[in-house]
């Protein structure tokens, strides 16, 4: 008896391997796209990842899907993406920085606000959301009225499909945790048993979403006030690395603050702009 192998042809028996050609291929994508550095040691995890990327393009092999992630006009650089990177957030993570903003950095920034003047922050590489929604928690303890004055986040990343999750402003219970009650209240309508929460109306309404990619063009104008970029530039070359902190100097008005992951350090140029603040917190030299 012949068995049909299926749409999908190999895949019901095999895996397709990812060789070191195409690893390369991939590789290369990822650094002159988005700057991201996949090393060798990466390749079983980036082939595990990539190969349902194959099963939903039908396609036979690595081969066949580099020449498509290299093929302009598709969307599929938007899957690659998701793919390649891990989504790792949570609500008031590293909260130190936090506990920071709202002790020495929001208050003069919420001042400025009260008296009609301009505020902005950015979240870049935001992931589904809890970092900007935590920023705009953040300052609604200090500021209530905030939404009804110029003091606006921006959270911006390059997948489409964390920000789509991000924008729906919606979370299961086991994405909820905070350091206490009191900064989930902050955050979150009042729950209701063990289901999916809400984010606060006048959380979402000081944060907008769109997408970014750090290596690329920025569209934004205007200075911002606060940058956090946590746990982002970990993907990058040292060399990218060092430019990104110089382009986020460009956007930061004097005095301004960069936040960023705790296994990240500000290196380059950039030194001598900036002034350490805090645990991974820096000030824009005025």
């Amino acid at each position: 008896m012949t068995v049909s192998p299926g749409p999908f042809g190999a895949f019901a028996s095999s895996r397709p391997e990812l060789s070191d050609r195409d690893f390369g291929r991939v590789a290369n994508i990822a650094r002159s796209a988005y700057g991201i550095q996949l090393e060798p040691q990466k390749k079983a995890m980036i082939q595990s990842r990539l190969t349902k990327r194959l099963r939903a393009r039908g396609l036979a092999d690595f081969s066949a899907y580099c020449a498509l992630l290299e093929t302009r006009g598709n969307d599929e650089q938007d899957h690659f993406i998701s793919a390649i990177t891990t989504n790792v957030t949570h609500f008031y993570r590293e909260v130190h920085h936090f506990k920071q903003l709202q002790t020495e950095v929001l208050p003069p920034l919420v001042e400025r606000a009260r008296g009609g003047g301009r505020v902005r922050l950015w979240s870049a590489g935001c992931s589904t959301g809890p970092e900007p929604y935590s920023l705009a928690g953040s300052i609604l303890k200090l500021f209530p009225e905030a939404g009804r004055k110029d003091i606006r986040i921006l959270a911006t990343d390059l997948d489409r499909d964390v920000l789509a999750k991000a924008e729906a402003a919606t979370y299961d219970a086991d994405q909820c945790d905070t350091p206490g009650p009191e900064w989930a209240a902050q955050v979150f309508e009042p729950s209701r048993g063990g289901g999916p929460r809400r984010i606060r109306r006048e959380v979402a309404g000081l944060v907008s979403f769109q997408p970014v990619n750090l290596n690329g063009t920025w569209p934004m104008t205007g200075r911002f006030d606060v940058i956090m970029c946590r746990n982002v530039a970990i993907y990058f070359s040292r060399e990218v690395q060092q430019k990104l902190w110089l382009r986020f100097a460009e956007v930061l008005a004097p005095g301004g603050h960069l936040f960023i992951g705790h296994s990240e350090r500000l290196s380059g140029p950039a030194t001598s702009v900036f002034e350490p603040c805090g645990i991974t917190a820096y000030r824009k030299r005025a």
